[in-house]
């Protein structure tokens, strides 16, 4: 029983010493970032005129308001089932607290984007970025747990949405996009990547590729705002389109939780 007692105490430290690492070698290559690459001002690269600028009803740009709508339904809806009963069978309190998070991202996701489509202004941009930082953050550290390590990622989950909140405040009082880029840019690069290169803890894995798919697709869309608004005969933008497609991303994610078992193989082997 003492051997055994010593043997956790030593994997415990073991784990400590590790996320130590891990968190060290992050915040260097941070610190290298900030200090090898230039500045990137918002000021210069920041430009609110969206292709549809249609007002109906009397609600300004109206349909890239509107289509944030299903980011509320999925998002609370995903939160209910995560603190309900434990509805996805999550295996630890810390992939609980992790989705729990992504949702109210997705679902705040909402306010704050419509906030911002109904008068596009720098001031208002941060209640747009805000609650996805959250979802992006939450999301890579239940990653994590899933890919790499249940104590890792159970204990990234806050100092990730940290970061996330940081990267959010500096880009606003600093006029510095590079932290925010920096956070937004590494779940979308590392997930699908992780996905195929390292074995899953749960079945239906492959969901994490089909919310890549489409979260690339939400990219694409918002990049080509006015040509899809031309395409289209001016019926709908590409900005609009992006919001649809960004929400199929929870829904793939609520999919695969319903869906997915714990891989029974890998705790036997």
């Amino acid at each position: 029983m003492v051997l055994g007692i010593s043997v956790v105490k030593t994997e415990g430290r073991e784990h400590h010493h590790h996320r130590l690492l891990v968190y060290g070698a992050a915040l260097v290559l941070l610190v290298l970032l900030m200090l090898l690459t230039p500045r990137i001002s918002a000021t210069h690269t920041l430009d609110h005129m969206f292709a549809d600028r249609r007002n109906f009803f009397g609600v300004p740009n109206t349909l890239n308001v509107m289509s944030n709508f299903p980011f509320l339904v999925i998002g609370s809806v995903g939160l209910v089932l995560c603190v309900h009963e434990n509805y996805f069978g999550l295996s630890t309190r810390g992939e609980v607290w992790g989705w729990a998070f992504f949702f109210m991202g997705v679902a705040a996701t909402a306010f704050g984007s419509s906030y911002y489509h109904l008068k596009p202004t720098d001031s208002r941009l941060l209640w747009d970025r805000l609650p996805m930082a959250v979802a992006y953050s939450s999301i890579m550290s239940v990653f994590v747990v899933e890919r790499i390590d249940e104590r890792t990622g159970n204990a990234s989950l806050f100092p990730l949405i940290a970061a996330g909140i940081v990267s959010i405040a500096y880009w606003r009082f600093a006029d510095d996009l590079r932290f925010y880029m920096l956070v937004h840019f590494i779940p979308s690069i590392a997930i699908p990547a992780m996905t195929i290169a390292l074995p899953p803890k749960y079945t239906h894995s492959s969901y994490w590729l089909w919310a890549a798919g489409w979260y690339l697709i939400a990219k694409v869309e918002e990049i080509a705002d006015n040509k899809i608004y031309k395409w289209s005969y001016y019926m709908v933008s590409g900005h609009t389109l992006k919001h649809l497609s960004a929400a199929m991303v929870p829904v793939f994610m609520m999919i695969m939780l319903a869906r997915r078992n714990i891989k029974i193989e890998r705790l036997t082997a």
